[in-house]
């Protein structure tokens, strides 16, 4: 049989019953979209999460209490203890290659201006957290070092947290808020980041002598950040870091040490694990409309037999070989799946737009995830296919010709 007239064939076929043949494709435009949709989905979460932690600096490591302990590509444990100090913080700071360290101690706690009243996060920190975290300010000024030393009650609050107590158009600064009942006087207002982690928009900053001594009771920290000055310093500074908290700490082995010291590199590589095994999740989820789609393939090409007996019958009469009559359905079956494959794509890509527009959710639609999903489609329109075209095939011509 020509490849001509085997195009023109299954052209035919399909055509023969347009209603049937939608309802299959259907099932395959569902099963892609739903692919390239969640994937791109996963893939936007793990692209956000990298920006996010690469936009803080390369050479950026923090330090934080509690030992980290992993679990496959989940890490628990960190930041459960309260073992970090300012005198750790004086330690780290006559490291070398260490430029700036940035100690930070947070908590939630009601804050309330005009009326308004919602929960935030509250960070106490230094001046140096502002360059350490490379945050911009949208108006008015940073915390300075003698509002720390004198335990000035001041706040710069991020943006969503300053229009959910004064408006979008309000500029805070100048105004007064209350955290847990205490008054503070608004400094400065911070640009928007986005979301992500490490994201100050919903959050204050204060000195962190006035969260200690007033809000929290407490001189722990929550976190260290240190800034590198050579990149290639870090491995080195890592080191170095753990080796003088655990002379602080007096604990005799790395193994048992109350605190973890981590690259942005390392927490670009853990987010990537996570988000790597949301995707799979999500991708593995949406797979199984594809198969169901295959399902209905196989279930239009046994009925089409079914109907075709006669047909069959005949053209394996006047010199069809078994071989043309299986090349006839699986082409058919193919064919179904490459049209609902191209509509498809298109559908998910439409889907992960629409997403990221109406949602704000981040999507990236890879080429990877459209090739994976399409030939995907087509090895279901072979595996399904091939046994309603084996089955024809392998009909008795005088049985079928006698089929009613």
């Amino acid at each position: 049989m020509l490849y001509k007239d085997l195009l023109q064939e299954t052209y035919l076929a399909i055509v023969a019953n347009k209603a049937r043949s939608a309802l299959t494709i259907l099932g395959i435009v569902i099963g892609i979209g739903s692919v390239i949709a969640m994937v791109s989905i996963g893939q936007g979460a793990k692209q956000s999460i990298t920006d996010r932690i690469e936009e803080s600096g390369a050479n950026l490591l923090t330090v934080s209490p509690g030992q980290q302990r992993s679990f496959g590509p989940i890490s628990s444990g960190q930041g459960s203890a309260e073992t970090l100090t300012m005198e750790d913080v004086e330690s780290i700071k006559t490291i070398t290659d260490v430029e700036e360290v940035s100690p930070e101690s947070s908590s939630r706690y009601q804050i309330t201006a005009s009326g308004n009243n919602t929960n935030a996060s509250i960070y106490g920190v230094y001046p140096e957290y502002e360059v350490v975290k490379e945050v911009t300010l949208n108006s008015g000024m940073f915390i300075a070092s003698s509002q720390v030393s004198s335990s000035a009650k001041v706040a710069v609050l991020g943006a969503t947290l300053s229009e959910d107590l004064f408006g979008e158009e309000v500029d805070p600064v100048g105004q007064s808020v209350k955290i847990n009942g205490i008054t503070f006087k608004v400094i400065g207002l911070l640009s928007e980041t986005g979301s992500g982690m490490n994201s100050t928009d919903d959050a204050a900053l204060i000195p962190l002598t006035v969260l200690q001594r007033y809000l929290s009771g407490s001189e722990t920290l929550s976190s260290i950040s240190v800034k590198v000055a050579d990149q290639d310093a870090m491995d080195q500074v890592q080191q170095n870091i753990t080796d003088a908290l655990l002379i602080n700490h007096d604990i005799a082995s790395e193994d048992d040490a109350d605190f973890s010291v981590r690259s942005s590199m390392e927490m670009v590589e853990m987010a990537s694990s996570i988000s790597s095994t949301l995707t799979m999740l999500l991708g593995s989820i949406a797979a199984i409309s594809l198969i169901v789609g295959g399902i209905g393939i196989m279930n239009m090409m046994l009925t089409s037999v079914t109907e075709r007996t006669r047909e069959i019958g005949l053209r394996k009469a006047i010199g069809a070989k078994s071989s043309d009559i299986n090349k006839q359905f699986l082409a058919e079956s193919i064919m179904l799946t490459f049209i609902g494959g191209i509509v498809g794509i298109i559908g998910g890509w439409l889907a992960s737009y629409l997403i990221t527009k109406f949602s704000g959710t981040a999507t990236s639609v890879t080429y990877y995830s459209v090739a994976l999903a399409f030939g995907v489609s087509v090895v279901i329109g072979v595996v399904f296919g091939y046994y309603p075209a084996r089955r024809a095939s392998r009909l008795n011509p005088i049985d079928a010709l006698r089929y009613e």
